[in-house]
């Protein structure tokens, strides 16, 4: 019996382990054809990123990038993935129609996003995509420009307060609370004073999710689920889940409220709160909760998908965007002269004045100056597709 027992085990092991050569083979093939920074049995180039903060990290990678040249594989754990940062090699992976499947990287952000817009695939992408698309046009925008002055205006505040020390500071998260000041009123409707009131449990959640994703993107000891449900960032997870969760259904509740309330109202009450100037800012989620997709309404965790989404995706590049600028603007002071000259002369000195999309068109040096940014300093610095 004892034989039957080690020979049984001894096929049951060696079936597992030609399954898992069939699986690995034509990594391992491709693997080797490419090359790379040397890696260990099983955990690969795991060691390279193992337990670093995202800073880190990016320190890390672009050390590799320098060593490695611009096209090179790196194993994590038993995980094959080829970094690309050849111009040329990428465009033509990019459009080529093999590789259009989102990679695994995406995962990581569904605990918290579900099936937005972001990490939707197949039939739910392109409903989803086709009505959520207007909801950026400009005539819509444009009413969101009173939240960006009045946001700017505290902003700069922040600004003047951590100048006032005249030591060298970080900008980066000042921007993110403003960012975040910006995108929660016009996704949501709703102000949760995140440059003014830091230390709030939403501002923290959002800030300890980003991290746990992008933790998770390079990590193995947080990229595998059986190892991340282990760790102390699933725990973490879980917390700030409840607390985003519950803020997004909250908020989705009270909009509908306002909503039947608001369809309620007579059209003389309409025509009264015209007299008056009152003019209620129509939100994104407003607009989510009007819409249908094949006749029929979106549902609450639908709706909160979107909003989650809109809310990670816009404060997070938005974020980069403008730290990136700043520090480019600080770094040419001939150019910082320039677009001040430009906004004095557009919108004047006073700044009582309230700022319009008018007036931002007119802004031309500046929307250059922006735009070099970004294609120095992409606000998303990785793509992955598999």
């Amino acid at each position: 019996m004892a034989i039957a027992a080690l020979v049984a085990l001894a096929l049951v092991g060696l079936a597992l382990a030609v399954l898992l050569y069939r699986k690995f083979a034509n990594a391992l093939y491709y693997g080797a054809k490419i090359g790379g920074p040397r890696g260990y049995p099983l955990i690969g180039n795991a060691l390279l990123f193992l337990y670093k903060s995202p800073p880190d990290f990016f320190l890390a990678i672009e050390k590799t990038i320098r060593e490695a040249g611009r096209c090179f594989r790196l194993w994590l754990g038993p995980e094959l993935l080829v970094i690309v940062t050849d111009a040329k090699v990428a465009e033509g992976i990019l459009s080529s129609p093999k590789y259009i499947e989102k990679s695994g990287e995406y995962d990581f952000m569904r605990p918290w996003l579900g099936e937005g817009l972001l990490t939707s695939s197949g039939r739910k992408w392109h409903s989803h995509r086709k009505i959520i698309t207007p909801t950026f046009h400009f005539k819509i925008l444009e009413q969101f420009v009173e939240i960006f002055d009045h946001q700017s205006d505290v902003f700069v505040e922040q600004l003047r307060a951590q100048a006032a020390s005249g030591q060298a500071f970080d900008v980066f998260p000042l921007v993110t609370l403003y960012a975040l000041d910006v995108i929660c009123e016009s996704a949501m409707g709703t102000k949760i004073n995140a440059q003014i009131h830091s230390d709030s449990e939403y501002v923290k959640a959002v800030k300890e999710i980003t991290c746990i994703i992008h933790i998770r993107t390079y990590d193995v000891m947080a990229r595998y689920n059986s190892l991340f449900n282990l760790s102390p960032y699933r725990r973490q997870q879980d917390k700030v889940l409840k607390v985003l969760h519950g803020y997004t259904n909250s908020v989705i509740q009270s909009r509908r409220r306002d909503l039947v309330e608001n369809n309620q109202k007579s059209q003389q009450d309409r025509d009264r709160e015209a007299e008056l100037g009152i003019r209620r800012k129509v939100a994104f989620l407003d607009m989510l909760l009007q819409t249908t997709v094949d006749g029929r309404p979106l549902t609450d965790v639908e709706i909160r998908e979107e909003v989650d989404t809109f809310m990670f995706e816009g404060h997070d590049t938005t974020t980069s965007a403008i730290s990136f600028l700043m520090y480019r603007l600080a770094r040419h002071p001939e150019v910082q002269r320039k677009v001040y000259e430009e906004i004095v002369a557009v919108i004047g000195a006073d700044r009582d004045r309230p700022v319009t999309l008018a007036m931002l068109n007119e802004l031309h040096y500046l929307e250059l100056v922006v735009k070099e940014t970004l294609r120095l300093y992409p606000s998303v610095p990785f793509y992955a597709e598999r």
